[in-house]
């Protein structure tokens, strides 16, 4: 009689804990959108304040005016399509097309501006609007995931290009001088990048140009994969590329607002024109004895450091990992090539790179975190990668000329440091990944509820 009475009392626990569980889940969500609302109306405010368009208002006038963002419409198109079926998504597809070949002869006759776009956001507003209206549950749920999914992706990269604005407005001097110094402790490998290039000729120029600029093309096909089972599984997986790309795009650059540098082409080459410091890159490494901030101009953004297009190249190889032997591949490659490319054109400096991965890996450790509830481990490589990170920007401004003047002590104390994050991160989520399972049991879920 015991073990009876027992049984519904832990039934009716079990339930409530769920219960609290839901609402604690649905208060932090809700929390988390209204800071991000909140985040997007102040870049919106500052940019109005420099006489520019803000992200809200750039994404809200697509649905009329010529995108200028018609591929990344698209893209977000895609990744709220993983939700519906394959006829939903020929439905949807279609649609889409249909409405811009509208807009397209509209334009054509009344010689507005041309583009496309404009059915890809008319789309995901009319799924977002059937969700609300024609779903209900776990269905309408998944659905408003989808769409949101679709334009966190459109509003990430439109509120990048207000940060970069802010960082070029804001921050008229530049700390170029006290990174490059730095650089000397890694051999100054943008020069070195950059020669190579030079002898490589157009092929190498063309190569390194396509996989730099596509980045955000690969990651969507990551992401896509990633996300193949959504409509199937009814549910997203606990964690994907897209949400660290995201987190990356918001925080990283409130850091190009603490260490203002424009890039080793800019500062020291031929396209900062006559606010470069010197016109020698990449022939000539920089020697500066007493690094100072230097002035500049107010349209070149202030967005080396840390590299987050090495960030992203960091995130796409590790959510590669795991895919087929093709996308390992291809995660490689491309973390490679945009490696060389940001060096080779000029665009960082090594460090700039160095701190680049340690951010990526800090943020995706949190991210991983949130999504399987924290622990000690979780908080602990956290806080060493954020420690890591914020030792590496204070010596770049404050120790340049000692790691300098001592190349052979801080270069490789600088690669032990970023190797010692890698190093954490493999260990911690190695430990974190599920086992397989033995033969005749079930796989442990991975997907969150």
């Amino acid at each position: 009689m015991r073990r009876g009475r027992l049984f519904p009392v832990l039934t009716r626990k079990s339930h409530n804990m769920v219960a609290v569980q839901g609402r604690s889940r649905a208060i932090l969500w809700a929390t988390i959108g209204v800071a991000v609302l909140g985040f997007l109306v102040a870049l919106e405010a500052a940019a109005r304040h420099y006489g520019v368009a803000g992200p809200i208002t750039e994404q809200a006038r697509e649905v009329v005016f010529a995108p200028n963002s018609g591929p990344l419409l698209y893209a977000g198109l895609a990744l709220m399509m993983v939700v519906l079926t394959w006829r939903q998504r020929f439905i949807a597809a279609g649609a889409a097309v249909g409405i811009d070949v509208v807009f397209f002869l509209v334009r054509w006759i009344v010689g507005a501006d041309m583009n496309f776009g404009n059915g890809a956001m008319w789309v995901l507003i009319g799924c977002a609007v059937i969700a609300v209206t024609r779903r209900t549950g776990d269905e309408r749920l998944l659905m408003l995931k989808g769409v949101g999914l679709g334009l966190l992706l459109v509003a990430g990269h439109k509120t990048g290009d207000t940060w970069l604005l802010i960082t070029s407005k804001t921050r008229p001097q530049v700390l170029d001088q006290y990174v490059a110094t730095a650089d000397h402790a890694l051999g100054n490998p943008s020069w070195v990048a950059g020669r190579l290039l030079d002898a490589s000729g157009p092929v190498g120029e063309h190569l390194l140009g396509a996989v730099y600029g596509q980045l955000p093309l690969a990651a969507a096909i990551v992401a896509l994969y990633q996300l193949r089972n959504v409509a199937v599984e009814r549910r997203f997986p606990g964690h994907h590329l897209i949400r660290t790309f995201l987190v990356i795009g918001l925080i990283g650059p409130v850091f190009y607002m603490i260490m203002p540098v424009v890039g080793p082409v800019f500062a020291f080459g031929p396209d900062g024109g006559h606010w470069a410091a010197a016109n020698i890159w990449p022939d000539t490494a920089s020697s500066i004895a007493s690094p100072q901030p230097f002035q500049f101009d107010a349209i070149t953004p202030r967005n080396c450091m840390p590299s987050l297009h090495t960030a992203w190249a960091t995130t796409l190889f590790i959510h590669s990992r795991k895919g087929s032997r093709l996308f390992r591949f291809a995660g490689a490659f491309w973390l490679v090539g945009t490696l060389s490319a940001t060096l080779g054109f000029g665009y960082h400096y090594g460090v700039d790179l160095v701190a680049g991965v340690v951010f990526a890996l800090t943020i995706e450790t949190s991210m991983r975190a949130f999504d399987r509830g924290w622990d000690w481990s979780g908080f602990r490589l956290v806080g060493y990668g954020a420690t890591v990170f914020g030792t590496l920007l204070l010596s770049y401004r404050f120790l340049p000329t000692q790691m300098a003047a001592h190349p052979w002590l801080f270069g490789p104390l600088l690669l032990a440091l970023m190797g010692s994050v890698i190093y954490g991160y493999v260990r911690t989520t190695r430990q974190w990944d599920p086992v397989d399972a033995p033969a005749g049991q079930p796989e442990p879920q991975l997907l969150a509820v």
